[in-house]
């Protein structure tokens, strides 16, 4: 069993953006649900005795969190180096400076698009010229600029624009992040799915910018799972580097885990993580070979790929143990192809609930 060495906290569910493709679960946590910050303090302490050296402080929006500074000087007195996920909504020039002066380590800022009157509509408000200053905002307080944006049918063609926008922004790194099907994302698979052509485009796209920019700007490509003929290694494999802790205080082997609904997650208000990392059915659930099913067991490309994603399983078989369907060596494969031949609708999607309560 190996160490985990990153922790995502999602520290609330509220936010002002609607996006089609969050990836927080279709039942959002109420306010009155979230963990206090005495319990995330806690909870910090725990993870960085665990080994975790990074922590991902993320939501929702993260700065609608009260208490935020505390637990970013919690990470830093604990020796994490942290991360803010942002939508980037609210964070003023001052609000970034408090943030530095509390230790952040890094920003990351979420872009919907390249110009507002398309970034605006996928964020479902008018939020496009907001981030442009909040990044400004992070340069100014000398906090490194990373930028993320998700790719899906209807901004995928705009890959020049926005990598071109990253660069005069003054990021230092850009998560192009094919949409990956899980939370609302899943519920508006049709309108997102972008075309094997448009992919093909997109990563001839992302290798003229990459050898342009050099080391300037690191361009993070993140391949579409649905279009490819193997799974990817979900994190390194299940319960094997990294954990998440969602508003709740639901322990999760990643943000996505939440989609298995025969498989019950420890909380850190019952358990500490050293125990729900060794010892809960849950982590232990999907670690090694000895759970997987044929053709995964006896495939060569177990240790490098572990079965796949289980989440991505349960959400297309309805069981978490099937061979992820993504394998073009897996029974249920055909449920990959018949997505892929099915008419898309683009833009017709289904807005996430903008929660601020």
């Amino acid at each position: 069993m190996s160490r985990p060495y990153g922790l995502l906290a999602e520290l609330t569910h509220r936010c002002p953006l609607r996006c089609p493709y969050c990836s927080n679960p279709l039942e959002l946590a109420a306010r009155r649900e979230e963990l206090p910050p005495a319990e995330w303090q806690r909870v910090l302490a725990e993870a960085a005795a665990l080994g975790v050296v990074q922590v991902g402080f993320s939501g929702g929006e993260p700065l609608l969190y009260e208490g935020l500074e505390l637990l970013i000087e919690t990470a830093r007195r604990e020796g994490m180096y942290s991360n803010l996920i942002t939508s980037a909504v609210g964070l003023t020039p001052a609000r970034a400076a408090r943030l530095r002066a509390a230790g952040l380590d890094a920003v990351q800022i979420s872009l919907q698009a390249d110009e507002a009157e398309v970034g605006d509509a996928v964020a479902g408000a008018r939020v496009h010229a907001a981030k442009l200053a909040a990044a400004a905002a992070v340069r100014d307080a000398g906090l490194p600029l990373g930028l993320n944006v998700v790719l899906h049918a209807g901004t995928i063609d705009r890959l020049d624009g926005i990598i071109r926008l990253a660069e005069s922004l003054g990021a230092i790194r850009l998560e192009l992040a094919n949409v990956q099907f899980y939370g609302w994302a899943h519920a508006n698979r049709a309108a997102l799915l972008p075309t094997r052509e448009q992919v093909d485009r997109a990563a001839e796209v992302v290798a003229a910018h990459a050898e342009r920019l050099g080391p300037r700007l690191a361009l993070i490509y993140v391949l579409p799972d649905y279009h490819e003929r193997r799974p990817k290694p979900c994190l390194h494999g299940w319960g094997s580097r990294a954990l998440t802790v969602n508003p709740r205080g639901d322990v999760l082997p990643c943000q996505a885990a939440n989609a298995i609904p025969d498989l019950e997650f420890p909380n850190v208000r019952d358990h500490d993580l050293a125990w729900i990392w060794r010892e809960s059915a849950a982590f232990n659930r999907f670690r090694g070979f000895e759970w997987m099913p044929e053709p995964c067991r006896s495939c060569p490309e177990r240790e490098r790929d572990f079965g796949g994603c289980r989440c991505q399983a349960a959400l297309l078989t309805g069981d978490a143990t099937r061979t992820d369907p993504v394998c073009e060596f897996a029974p249920d494969r055909g449920l990959i192809d018949a997505v892929l031949a099915a008419p898309a609708a683009p833009g017709d999607w289904r807005y996430r609930p903008a929660a601020g309560a």
